[in-house]
């Protein structure tokens, strides 16, 4: 239970004993545990969208549910989107863009980046009718964290000199993007039905979208484009609810 173990002081801020701290060895073995992660962080989320909406609206309990959900992350996968837009709307040569990316600094387009995505996520979530609100929010950061594990599947590492994504991609497995995606589907499915099978379709396409960006941007991924692809990929199911709904089709 190691690798799980690992995942779970990678991807949350939960605590844990300094004896139980994870290694490189054991967190590269980690990878195909950060569906299974995203899973438990999703049922938080929705028992907690269950119990806010029961008291406050829905717009108020979407504003708390991604505060929550960005506590929960400590803002890891938040920091690598900031400084994903910096580097990527820079319009610098690739080696400049990863320069820039490195830079501890958040720029103008990182923080536009940052409101935009929590503003989007918060509006796409509060339109989600009541009825499919709880399964949503188990898909939402379900949908993030296999969107890492295809990302680290199927790119190579950008730098050369190696970070802390490499900690992961040095393990990679073609394997862990099929189960990863497989359990993205198959949540959606039993959870949603046609449109939660859609939800975690369309999710596992925009990870993938995102990934080729990223490829013919700077030639593979870092951690910090990792971090982005979580947040972006997080706010499909949310969005392809709404479409859906908003389109005349039923659940």
């Amino acid at each position: 239970m190691r690798p799980f173990l690992a995942a779970v002081q990678f991807l949350t801020v939960c605590p844990f004993p300094k004896t139980w701290r994870s290694d490189e060895k054991t967190l590269a073995r980690s990878t195909p545990w950060f569906p299974v992660v995203g899973l438990l962080i999703g049922g938080m989320a929705a028992a907690l969208g269950y119990a806010l909406g029961r008291v406050f609206p829905g717009l108020l309990t979407s504003v708390l549910v991604v505060i929550s959900l960005l506590i929960v992350s400590g803002g890891l996968h938040l920091d690598g989107l900031a400084d994903t837009a910096d580097g990527f709307f820079s319009s610098r040569p690739r080696e400049r863009v990863l320069e820039i990316m490195k830079d501890s600094r958040t720029g103008p387009m990182g923080v536009a980046a940052v409101v935009c995505v929590i503003s989007l996520k918060i509006a796409a979530l509060a339109s989600v009718p009541v009825g499919a609100r709880w399964w949503t929010l188990l898909m939402v950061p379900l949908a993030g964290r296999c969107a890492l594990v295809t990302n680290l599947s199927v790119l190579p590492y950008a730098r050369a000199e190696g970070g802390l994504g490499s900690v992961f991609h040095n393990n990679r497995s073609v394997y862990n993007a099929i189960w990863a995606s497989a359990v993205l589907a198959l949540v959606g499915w039993f959870a949603g039905g046609w449109l939660g099978l859609v939800a975690g379709v369309s999710s596992i396409a925009a990870g993938l979208l995102f990934a080729l960006h990223v490829y013919r941007k700077i030639g593979g991924l870092t951690g910090d484009t990792l971090g982005a692809a979580s947040e972006l990929v997080e706010v499909v199911p949310a969005l392809v609810v709404v479409a859906w709904l908003h389109g005349g089709f039923s659940i």
